[in-house]
């Protein structure tokens, strides 16, 4: 038996006006998922969040079978896992994203400027993603900020594109801080680091200002019209935790197939396997069959894989809701479609898909609501008659109870 997950973050939602007030999941053309929700188990399904920020973390957590509110400090000592980075019993780490800001001149309507000097309420976070800089770009920025702020206490690691991490050697975990999509369009004032520990990080990140105001990468990037990269924001902290690994419980062997160091890293604390990023991606964007031929290609030697497509959080959140229809339609055809096409060469098979909400952006919060999930067996010998589709509003009208996302992975194997 083979067994498949796959996790499309972002991509349920609410109803929209230039969609004709369906959801996104309800506009697309999606007759992959279709299918599954004709000819499985269709229903809708909650994620344990008391006590934590809901996140796609959280729910891949969830979705794995791990209570988030037992095994989740943050996100980033998962990110240090999937850069090979240790964590000693002390030590936290924390996210580190490249963003752009910009400081409102003191005349009206005069153009925010991108040479901020001092953090502080007149600063506006432009970016969360600085332009969803590349990779190398933002390496040999990481690394000018690791030359000049990289201490026996402090030490900075490149990731991929805007997202990288800090380790603060027997460090603080306890200040509040915010993710930047959270404060896209907005003043920075209220959402910088307060409480146990702030005052360092917020040295950090004032720091990183002055290195990054008027480095050659970013001179370069204003040449060319892009936004420079002129910030760290230091977010999403925690602690090293050990989960349970899957390998175990379950007697499988798998692989986590994403592009996102964070979904890479939970997978393999959890015991599983890593695609190489780079195997997934086409001119520095994810590939969605890419995605597909490397679960199937693992599929052909091991028992399961985890699949994740990521929805970028403006997107998501409904701001541009064509932008996130074609990434739906795009996720069907290509990812969905093509694992249904290959999976029966592969003989009998169960699969879960599950799409969560996407990630607060700006103005806009993250949906807190259960989320449509399918559970399905093939080879299919015979379609079910039915008209229903993937989608929230379907999934509702289902008359299955509403199930606890982290018991869906033993029903998925139930040998578990």
């Amino acid at each position: 038996m083979k067994y498949v997950i796959l996790h499309g973050e972002g991509m349920a939602g609410v109803p929209h006006q230039d969609l004709g007030g369906k959801t996104s999941l309800q506009a697309a053309a999606t007759p992959n998922m279709d299918f599954l929700a004709r000819n499985g188990e269709l229903g809708l399904a909650t994620v344990p969040t008391e006590g934590l920020a809901p996140g796609s973390d959280v729910t891949q957590l969830a979705i794995l079978g791990y209570d988030p509110r037992k095994y989740h400090s943050g996100p980033a000592p998962f990110e240090a896992a999937s850069l090979g980075v240790a964590l000693g019993e002390h030590d936290v780490a924390f996210r580190c994203s490249m963003v752009t800001l910009r400081a409102s001149a003191p005349q009206a309507r005069a153009p925010l400027r991108d040479d901020v000097k001092k953090l502080g309420p007149h600063v506006t976070m432009d970016d969360a993603t600085a332009g969803r800089i590349e990779t190398e770009e933002a390496r040999e920025l990481i690394d000018a900020v690791n030359e000049q702020l990289g201490s026996e206490a402090i030490q900075f690691y490149p990731g991929n594109g805007h997202l990288h991490l800090m380790v603060w050697v027997g460090g603080k975990a306890r200040a509040t801080c915010f993710g930047p999509h959270e404060v896209v369009g907005r003043s920075i004032g209220e959402f910088l680091p307060t409480g146990d520990g702030a005052e360092i990080l917020r040295q950090l990140m004032e720091a990183s200002l002055v290195i990054l105001r008027d480095h050659p990468v970013n001179e370069q990037r204003r040449d060319a019209g892009l936004k420079p990269a002129n910030c760290l924001w230091l977010w999403g902290q925690g602690r090293a935790l050990r989960l349970p690994k899957l390998t175990e419980r379950y007697q499988i062997a798998g692989t986590v197939v994403s592009t996102m160091d964070l979904r890479r890293g939970i997978g393999i604390c959890a015991g599983l396997d890593a695609i190489d990023p780079a195997a997934l991606t086409e001119n520095g964007e994810t590939d969605f069959h890419k995605l597909a031929e490397a679960a199937l290609h693992e599929l052909g030697k091991k028992d399961f894989v985890y699949v994740h497509v990521e929805m970028p959080p403006d997107v998501g959140v409904g701001i541009d809701p064509k932008a996130k229809l074609k990434i739906v339609e795009e996720f069907d055809r290509r990812t969905v479609g093509t694992i249904l096409d290959g999976l029966p060469k592969l003989g009998a098979h169960r699969l879960l898909l599950v799409c969560d909400h996407a990630a607060a952006a700006g103005h806009h919060p993250r949906v807190v609501a259960p989320v449509p999930y399918v559970l399905y067996e093939g080879p299919v010998q015979k379609e079910k008659a039915s008209r229903r589709g993937y989608n929230e509003v379907d999934a509702e009208a289902a008359q299955t109870r509403v199930r606890d996302t982290t018991r869906l992975m033993t029903r998925l194997i139930p040998s578990g």
